[in-house]
């Protein structure tokens, strides 16, 4: 059997990308398989062509992650598009969907759009966001969609992987989107009065680019609550800087317990404060705890 990747699903319709050609066959499912499963964009399928544009699909591979929105299996990375200006920046909605994404088990990357909009002493202030990020462990990249600036540095760093861009209306996903596929995709630009982003995507459809890479647009959305996601314990486990130290006690909330190793990393400057308060409004614990720690 052959395999494909579902890269466009919306109502009754399932565009399957086979790898062998890199052509798009309308994929239809067998009875055997509709019983077993629900079919997603990002699943990996197996099956034979039918003819010239049909994909009989007879399998379905197990999925290593499935996110709920939009529904698309297999995500290897999740761009999180984030602005410093028009919008505004904002690393507690950052935060939030940095810990949803590793709970959902798909890698979660930092892209920061309009850096093409940015005067001297801005460009400052993302320089120590980047570097507070890169220190708590993950990946920043810069970009402007607008000027073309740092997209192919971004085409390499996403080959072979599937992906999807997410953050808060207006960031520009769409545009970046556009960018690297080297479609034209409709936007709505930010208002410089209101600051808000209208969406406009609808479906969910990977775009095949570069060698073997897909990306998918998401909705935007202005809030992200983790403890939708997951207990309010679990939350301290998808704070990668957390997990390089051993507190006195395997189920520290880092709170008020003794012996925690994490609030002594904030009060050294090892962790950073903002992440540390962040972290706090997320589990609705109490922020004045950080006041001894952050000095």
């Amino acid at each position: 059997m052959r395999k494909g990747l579902v890269i466009d699903r919306e109502a009754q319709m399932i565009g399957v990308y086979l790898f062998e050609n890199k052509k798009i066959y309308r994929g239809i499912p067998r009875k055997k398989v509709l019983k077993k499963t629900k079919i997603y964009a990002g699943d990996y399928v197996l099956g034979e062509v039918v003819d010239e544009n049909t994909f009989a699909i007879e399998d379905i591979e197990e999925r290593k992650n499935f996110l709920v929105r939009p529904p698309v299996a297999n995500v290897d990375k999740v761009l999180v598009v984030m602005t410093l200006k028009m919008p505004e920046f904002d690393n507690f909605l950052l935060d939030n969907l940095l810990a949803v994404y590793e709970y959902l088990n798909a890698d979660p990357v930092i892209v920061f759009n309009k850096i093409d909009i940015l005067d001297e002493s801005e460009k400052k202030e993302l320089k120590r966001w980047e570097e507070l990020y890169k220190s708590a462990g993950y990946d920043v990249l810069k970009v402007s969609a607008r000027e073309n600036t740092g997209i192919e540095r971004l085409k390499e760093y996403l080959k072979g992987a599937i992906c999807i861009l997410a953050g808060p209306s207006g960031v520009g996903k769409s545009s970046i989107l556009s960018r690297l596929v080297g479609i034209q995709l409709e936007t709505r630009e930010v208002s410089e009065k209101t600051e808000r982003g209208r969406h406009t995507t609808t479906g969910v459809k990977l775009f095949p680019f570069g060698d073997n890479s897909f990306i998918g647009d998401t909705p935007g959305f202005s809030s992200v609550d983790a403890l939708y996601f997951m207990d309010k314990k679990e939350v301290r486990l998808y704070f990668r800087e957390f997990l390089r130290y051993k507190c006195r006690f395997p189920d520290c909330t880092h709170t008020k317990e003794p012996g925690c190793q994490v609030k002594e990393a904030v009060k050294k400057g090892e962790i950073s404060c903002e992440r540390y308060r962040n972290y706090l409004k997320i589990i609705k614990e109490d922020i004045s705890i950080a006041k001894d720690l952050c000095q």
